[in-house]
């Protein structure tokens, strides 16, 4: 005999979702103890060093001075590199591997560094931790600051790019699993070096590499402590598509046909008209934090306060960079809107707007990247898509990747990113989305804590995508996710840095300060990179301000606001709701 629960199923989910998401939200997370130093024992040793499916084909000491980075000599350290899986694939006949280095100090701090890499890989650069440290320009980058650091190809070259979209194993590599191949022989590796493995273990990257890192924080939450993620593409195929989903628009408006071999999309909104909205937008926007500097903090209240119809010119005759035509207004105001299917389904969220919009990365994106052979045609054509198109069966031949950019169909193609068969048993987005990405439960019960920088500005991967994304998580954590991962809008900084911005800063040292200290980043100090900058010049850092210019990020949702003071000054500013 079946007996009737006490509580009616519903009431009891009911109890279970809300009950249980609000006791793992106010159980306090354990605080991490810090990371002890520690020394390399020898280097040349290490080319004996053992692991499963790895070989390692050399092992140096690479002299203090070697490298230098913000002016300054990178120390002592030793150089690793391997492979790791070697293969035949039995679909494209190709050899592949998962290519790596690591970078060990000789003085250590007792930490990990996965380094993520953007685009679509293929490359194994300088394993330094500069890629994953969050902004243009680092001064002291993870192997400076003590870290072991590795970098990787994520399971093919650069001479496959982007074919290896055929090999089905080499997607999942590139997605997600070639970080969970490496992860254990990285630590065993620093163990092997240090005589024991690292207190504490991190993984950064921006763009592709912010992705890599928020993936590791869903799928390898037992692995790492810190996380740090700068314009992470959370659904980067999405953002693909939408970026596709433009080009026609942009040459419906376009007034010259071909530059250098591609389409003259940029001819649709040149450098003259995106300085007339940019100015525009400062018009309405600038002051609303208390002062008129250049940057848009509000970025949320920026929102209601401009409107592309009201507050730019029509033209009336020919346009002449002073105004734009009805025509141009209406794709303008597209391309920064929500991407919807046909049936009205909402598909990638749109852009704020944003003055960084006039600075050349933002119309690089927009215009070049969509029809180039490496970025967005292949990469949904051909890694994203099951099956991969025949039509880019030559994807490096580009009158096919321009007629795939310029005939793309959102409603033939979106449903493809989204698609398995028997050879392709992961989806694109599956493989490339962090699982359950708002619901990191296993993370922060560990004590492990999260940073994710983006800017205002960025024109491929929307902030508003990462809005949400947090929006998300903080629902889940019943109001309290900022107790174990915080988001930083970067006003006026474009895809990963550069822009009208502060975009020089050290996320890195505030996430080790968080997970080993307990010192929540209530701002992060970011900095103007202006000429004389030891880091490098950003081109894009207007000439009226001071080239050491200071401002305070502050953690979603408050804004920089001015309190008085020294205009150039972080410190007169407060983050405030």
């Amino acid at each position: 005999m079946r007996l009737k629960p006490l509580i009616p199923s519903v009431l009891l989910a009911s109890l279970v979702l809300t009950g249980c998401s609000s006791m793992v939200a106010r159980t306090p997370a354990p605080q991490l103890a810090p990371a002890q130093a520690g020394l390399l024992l020898n280097c040349e040793n290490l080319a004996g060093f053992a692991f499963p499916n790895t070989a390692i084909t050399a092992a140096r000491v690479v002299p203090s001075g070697t490298l230098s980075n913000g002016g300054q000599p990178v120390g002592e350290h030793c150089q690793v590199t391997c492979q790791m899986n070697r293969r035949i694939s039995p679909v494209d006949g190709q050899n592949y591997a998962i290519g790596f280095e690591m970078r060990l100090p000789r003085q250590w701090s007792g930490r990990y560094l996965y380094q993520g890499n953007g685009g679509t890989d293929g490359m194994v650069v300088t394993a330094d931790g500069g890629a994953s440290m969050g902004s243009g320009g680092i001064l002291r980058h993870g192997l400076q600051q003590g870290f072991a650091v590795i970098s990787s190809d994520a399971g093919h070259t650069a001479a496959q790019n982007p074919l290896f979209g055929l090999d089905p194993q080499a997607r999942l590599d590139y997605g997600y699993q070639a970080v969970g191949t490496l992860t254990p022989m990285a630590k065993a590796l620093i163990r092997a070096a240090y005589g024991k493995g690292p207190d504490r273990s991190y993984i950064g990257g921006t763009s592709n590499g912010g992705r890599h890192a928020l993936v590791a924080a869903s799928r390898y939450a037992a692995e790492y402590d810190g996380i740090l993620a700068n314009a992470p593409g959370i659904h980067l195929p999405k953002a693909s598509v939408s970026n596709l989903s433009h080009v026609k628009r942009w040459g419906s408006v376009a007034t010259t046909q071909m530059v250098n071999g591609l389409p003259d999309l940029e001819s649709a909104l040149p450098v003259a008209e995106r300085r007339l909205i940019a100015n525009a937008i400062l018009s309405r926007c600038d002051a609303l934090d208390g002062l008129v500097d250049g940057l848009v903090q509000d970025t949320e209240a920026c929102r209601s306060a401009f409107d592309l119809q009201r507050d730019v010119p029509t033209c009336s005759a020919a346009r002449n960079g002073s105004c734009l035509s009805s025509a141009q207004k209406s794709v303008v105001a597209a391309a920064f809107a929500p991407v919807k299917r046909a049936n009205g389904e909402a598909f990638y969220p749109g852009f704020p707007f944003d003055p960084g919009m006039a600075q050349p990365g933002w119309a690089e994106w927009k215009f070049r990247n969509s029809v180039r052979t490496a970025r967005n045609p292949v990469s949904v054509g051909f890694i994203f898509s099951t099956p991969p198109s025949s039509d880019l069966a030559k994807a490096k031949d580009p009158s096919r990747t321009l007629a795939f950019a310029l005939n793309f169909d959102i409603e033939t193609e979106a449903p493809k990113i989204f698609a398995t068969n028997s050879i392709y048993t992961e989806s694109g987005m599956s493989f490339m989305t962090p699982p359950k990405a708002s619901q990191l439960d296993a993370l922060r019960a560990r004590g492990g804590k999260i940073i994710v920088v983006h800017g205002t500005s960025d024109p491929i991967f929307s902030i508003d995508d990462t809005e949400a994304w947090y929006k998300a998580l903080d629902a889940h954590h019943r109001g309290q996710a900022n107790a174990f991962a915080r988001f930083f809008p970067v006003p006026g900084m474009g895809h990963s840095r550069g822009g009208p911005a502060t975009e020089q800063f050290d996320a890195l040292g505030a996430l080790v300060e968080w997970v080993e200290f307990g010192r929540a980043p209530e701002r992060i100090l970011a900095g103007a990179r202006g000429p004389g900058n030891p880091g490098g010049a950003n081109p894009d850092v207007p000439a009226s301000w001071s080239p050491t210019r200071t401002r305070p990020l502050c953690p979603y949702p408050s804004v920089a606001r001015f309190k008085g003071g020294d205009a150039e000054s972080a410190s007169s500013f407060a983050c405030e709701r």
